[in-house]
């Protein structure tokens, strides 16, 4: 082994971007399905109303309680037992690698999703809403103007967490054949029995990532915290 060769390095690491395209679009996919399916969910949360509350409770029990890579099998491998669905609508959907990936990773996100936005809007001060309620604001109004916008600032680090997950995740997808960086990455071991090198490019390539997306994500929590950072007063004095 000779974790020297720069021309097999950078050969590999070139093939292994191709896949790319592929786990960007399973994250995006699933980050944004995943997002509105989280606010339902967190919207049963803060219903108040103990059925809604407890449906919602018992989909993030189990999807926060069991791993992801069974949820997939089930999803791929499972639902294909089924004659009903097998005729449905769904099943041309269903069938395909890439749909149940998104699907799997959709209702994982969406379980942890829920309960970081749940837990950003009771962190707004309770005595803010009562003061907007007082002043006669609606509750579109009230959400739009005072608990979105401090829920999402306060969420937004916890939500960082959550899509760097999401982006790994995905090596997971390669379980069902998607040819996505670590799926790419199995077919060139497979060609070159030469594991350690191969995984280092991919691990790379999964850290750019995520490097990538945290800063983009530290530049959006910086813009919504500017009201909240000291401001430096000029006096006209020179040191």
């Amino acid at each position: 082994m000779n974790l020297f060769d720069i021309p097999f390095l950078v050969d590999n690491f070139l093939a292994l971007c191709r896949g790319i395209p592929l786990t960007l679009q399973l994250t995006v996919l699933s980050v944004s399905s995943g997002a509105v399916l989280a606010m339902l969910l967190a919207g049963l949360r803060l219903s108040g109303n103990r059925v809604l509350d407890g449906l919602a409770r018992g989909y993030i029990f189990v999807f926060r309680g069991t791993p992801l890579l069974v949820q997939l099998y089930i999803i791929y491998y499972g639902l294909s037992q089924f004659p009903e669905l097998r005729r449905s609508f769904a099943w041309p959907f269903l069938r395909e690698p890439y749909w149940c990936a998104s699907l799997a990773l959709c209702l994982n996100t969406a379980a942890y999703s829920a309960e970081i936005i749940r837990g950003g809007v009771i962190a707004v001060p309770l005595g803010q809403i009562e003061a907007a309620k007082a002043y006669g604001m609606g509750r579109l109004t009230l959400l739009r103007r005072i608990i979105a916008p401090q829920a999402l600032r306060l969420m937004l680090p916890a939500y960082s967490n959550e899509l760097i997950l999401v982006v790994k995740s995905t090596a997971l997808a390669s379980t069902i054949t998607m040819m996505e960086v670590t799926g790419i990455a199995a077919k060139l071991i497979s060609a070159s029995y030469r594991p350690v090198e191969i995984f280092i490019c991919a691990g790379a390539i999964y850290l750019l990532l995520n490097f990538s997306i945290t800063r983009l994500l530290r530049f959006f929590e910086h813009r919504l915290s500017r009201d909240q950072r000291p401001h430096v007063v000029a006096t006209g004095e020179q040191a």
